[in-house]
């Protein structure tokens, strides 16, 4: 049996960041209002654990949502000290964490060696320059390539979270950014479509008409491609799309923008759909069973059987099997009269 892998998030909205992002509002965002303090670290840790089996299983515990590195180093102490109970008693393999580019240097990479952190995650967001102004990021796409080589030379695993539809932003401007990903070592990423998120600066150039966010197709069709893009290069799509808290889901913070609570999903469909949409089909009407991989299985027929009914516009009948010889995006198409 393949061994599992669970992380134990713990979020720290906005401390430590001295930008506000034109589009980002972490208490909105990750649903957590509060910073906790070490005490309540460990009461997250140990609900997650009540949840979670030990045997053959990796657990980490990943700290999200502020500018970790950005924390005076005695409250970054303090935070990794507060894990090592649990892994010194076998219950915590390791540490994430994600912070800026432009907040990490060796005195907070020798801290992090110290205490078991193992994963460093960038908001790097975008490759280019002229995306990361018009956001308000407050670093440039240098410093995102200093950190990255910084990391990668200690020993850390490299994380990088990028944005489509920031302003700026363009299809071909994503993909790049996608490739020097790849090209930076990137062993981890998380793709995010850009959202409004009320209160925000990204709303006042909303409704000036001075920006216009993605569609939903419009985002999943980018994300499409990057996805495939990370694929080819073997590294780990963790996520894709927001994480749906509270109040994305009552709709009472997002103001517009492409979310969905199944947008990981939504993407999977749509490169299943672009590829079975180059079956040919015969002149005479015809039905056809198509044999994938039982994983891809929901991904094929997608996401409320949308390929499926494609194809039922082009042949009398469609049969979807699985068969265990078959991986990934393979697939056997069998014609019938």
């Amino acid at each position: 049996m393949a061994q599992r892998h669970f992380t134990i998030p713990v979020f720290i909205p906005m401390e430590a960041c001295p930008f506000r992002c034109i589009y980002c509002d972490q208490v909105k965002i990750s649903g957590q209002q509060k910073i906790p303090s070490t005490a309540d670290v460990q009461a997250i840790i140990n609900r997650h654990l009540i949840t979670i089996p030990f045997e053959n299983n990796y657990i980490e515990v990943g700290f999200f949502g502020g500018t970790f590195t950005g924390l005076k180093l005695v409250q970054q102490e303090d935070y990794l000290l507060a894990v090592q109970p649990y892994i010194k008693a076998g219950k915590i393999k390791s540490i994430r964490l994600s912070t800026r580019p432009d907040f990490i240097d060796q005195p907070n990479i020798d801290l992090l060696k110290k205490y078991n952190v193992t994963t460093i995650e960038l908001g790097a967001q975008s490759m280019d320059d002229e995306v990361l102004r018009a956001s308000g990021r407050g670093h440039t796409v240098t410093d995102v390539s200093v950190a990255a080589q910084l990391i990668r030379l200690n020993g850390f695993r490299l994380g990088l979270q990028m944005m489509i539809g920031l302003p700026g932003d363009t299809r071909e401007k994503s993909l790049f950014t996608a490739k020097r990903f790849i090209e930076l070592g990137a062993e981890d990423v998380r793709i995010y479509p850009t959202l409004v998120i009320k209160g925000t600066h990204l709303e006042k150039q909303y409704k000036t008409g001075k920006y216009l966010p993605l569609s939903l197709d419009e985002a999943v069709s980018v994300i499409a491609e990057v996805l495939l893009q990370f694929e080819r290069s073997h590294v780990n799509v963790i996520r894709v799309g927001l994480h749906p808290s509270e109040g994305l889901l009552r709709g009472d913070s997002l103001v517009d923008g492409p979310f969905h609570v199944s947008f990981r999903e939504l993407v999977l469909s749509k490169i299943w759909g672009d590829l079975l949409g180059n079956i040919p089909a015969p002149d005479l009407p015809t039905s056809i069973t198509i044999t994938v991989s039982s994983k891809e299985l929901n991904y094929a027929i997608g996401f409320k059987a949308v390929n499926r009914k494609m194809l039922e516009n082009k042949f009398s009948r469609v049969i979807f099997r699985t068969s265990e010889f078959l991986i990934k995006r393979e697939f056997h198409v069998d014609y019938h009269r």
